[in-house]
């Protein structure tokens, strides 16, 4: 007769090896890569769950980088943007190596101070197929690219729009000057 294995338990929460950090399940981590000389990995916990030995396994749902999607990096995309990929996994707990937060793209843009350890998402991926949602996001400036918080644009308060003041021709001394019938705010 053949023997059974033994259950596995769900836990609501595991400490970081050597930290006082909590994980949960919905918390954004930053998992070790088996290169040391790329970025930690990004993932979403979904679960946590310890064997009948007690080894602790997390399933994670990963973000992606813009270099490690399908069409990679674009001009628009910000230093610390991430896409919520379609890609779930099952990870020992003992390659979390921090938590993060990954924002929303609303809410990272009100961000007085970006800490190293936050990201935004504006983005789903689907990492089989290559593809986003939503498949379109508003474009500004002439240039007609999506806003990158990374860049400095400057609202027009006349007509409203955004615009990168070096697609307008302008330098720092330019925008200081600038008597136009614009009158621009900086963001």
């Amino acid at each position: 007769m053949a023997k059974t294995k033994p259950g596995k338990k769900d836990l609501d929460s595991y400490t970081i090896k050597g930290t006082n950090k909590v994980v949960r399940p919905g918390d954004c981590v930053l998992m070790r890569p088996s290169d040391s000389d790329k970025p930690p990995y990004v993932a979403r916990v979904e679960k946590i769950e310890a064997d009948h030995r007690n080894n602790v396994k997390v399933r994670v749902r990963w973000y992606y980088r813009p270099e490690e999607s399908i069409g990679g990096r674009r001009q628009f995309h910000g230093a610390k943007e991430l896409f919520l990929s379609d890609h779930y996994d099952v990870q020992s707990a003992h390659t979390i190596e921090g938590k993060c937060t990954v924002h929303s793209f609303k809410n990272y843009t009100k961000l007085e101070n970006v800490g190293t350890e936050d990201y935004f998402c504006r983005f789903e991926y689907k990492a089989a197929t290559g593809s986003f949602t939503p498949d379109r996001v508003a474009v500004y400036c002439k240039c007609e690219m999506p806003y990158n918080p990374d860049d400095l644009m400057v609202q027009c308060e006349g007509c409203k729009d955004w615009f990168h003041p070096s697609c307008m021709g302008m330098t720092i001394e330019k925008q200081r000057n600038w008597t136009s019938s614009c009158v621009l705010m900086f963001i």
